[in-house]
């Protein structure tokens, strides 16, 4: 059983209340001895007053700035205006508009460079990490035109979303015309990565605070890797190679808590296709004897901790 940490902590999770990963960091914090309330997104709200007068940020579940500690999940959709609200709330905190002792996992700026596929890639790239070729357009003229210079067998993906959502293999360029014109139609930027062979296998580099922790997934009925889509998983040990670039990528981003994805490639080394700000690991907790829930809630309180020394 895991050691009860010596103080006990207000802890929040911003996200969905129910459901397997809500139920493990509940009994998480719990066995650790703290006290973890859940509050939705959409909850949240704020008052601004005069000129010393402490800002208010509040969810259901009470004031942010009482908790030592808020862990972001899972942001639903919305509006743009609601989407830049909650993310102004949390960069509120971050940036310490009022002093507070208040840790945020995963920071808000860090939020923004991994949900965005094309921030993310692009932070990637500029530190000398190979990714696949990809393009990111907004017209079906221009994705048409990316599709035939990335070879004409591409992968066709939302620039915001996860778990293989939405994510399409296309290998026909009248598909491709119908496919574009629709994404057009919803207003959605393209995001056009081509097929890297052989598809369906990758390693998920997961850093939980000080812990890694390597789990290889494979599909043989997809080309997606997603626990979601069929894939199964198997641990494996991460070297120290691994482990330091993992490190260095989620340090690059400020995370604290995420994945870093590496794709096979039958015609290369792996190739970085993702960094995950909000990682499910359900899959990974499978062959995973530690319980990661567990990790989460001690790498809260090594921030809250952080903060407060």
């Amino acid at each position: 059983m895991t050691a009860v940490s010596l103080a006990r902590r207000r802890l929040l999770m911003l996200g969905p209340d129910s459901g397997w990963h809500a139920d493990q960091l509940r009994g998480a914090a719990r066995r650790r001895g703290h006290q973890l309330d859940i509050a939705s997104y959409e909850s949240m709200a704020a008052g601004v007053a005069s000129p010393g007068s402490p800002l208010s940020l509040r969810c259901d579940a009470g004031r942010l700035l009482d908790y030592d500690a808020i862990l972001t999940r899972t942001m639903p959709g919305g509006s743009m205006e609601k989407i830049t609200f909650r993310l102004a709330m949390l960069h509120a905190i971050a940036d310490q508009l009022i002093p507070h002792r208040t840790a945020i996992v995963n920071p808000p700026r860090a939020l923004e460079w991994s949900i965005d596929k094309f921030a993310s890639l692009a932070k990637l790239v500029a530190a000398g990490y190979p990714t696949p070729p990809t393009r990111f357009v907004q017209s079906r003229r221009e994705a048409m035109q990316a599709f035939e210079e990335l070879g004409g067998d591409c992968v066709v993906k939302p620039i915001f979303g996860g778990e293989g959502r939405g994510v399409m293999r296309i290998r026909d360029a009248q598909l491709a015309w119908y496919s574009f014109s629709t994404l057009e139609q919803l207003d959605a930027v393209l995001q056009i990565q081509t097929f890297i062979s052989p598809g369906g296998r990758d390693t998920r580099l997961l850093v939980v605070g000080r812990r890694v922790y390597g789990v290889r997934r494979s599909n043989e009925r997809s080309f997606r890797s997603n626990v979601s889509a069929g894939a199964n998983c198997q641990r494996f040990e991460v070297d120290a190679t691994l482990e330091a670039t993992a490190r260095q990528i989620t340090q690059r981003f400020g995370l604290v808590f995420a994945s870093v994805d590496l794709i096979d490639n039958d015609h290369g080394p792996p190739l970085f296709l993702e960094v995950n700000a909000i990682p499910g690991w359900k899959g990974a907790q499978s062959v995973i004897d530690r319980s990661i829930a567990d990790s989460v809630i001690e790498a809260l309180e090594a921030e809250s901790e952080r903060l407060t020394s």
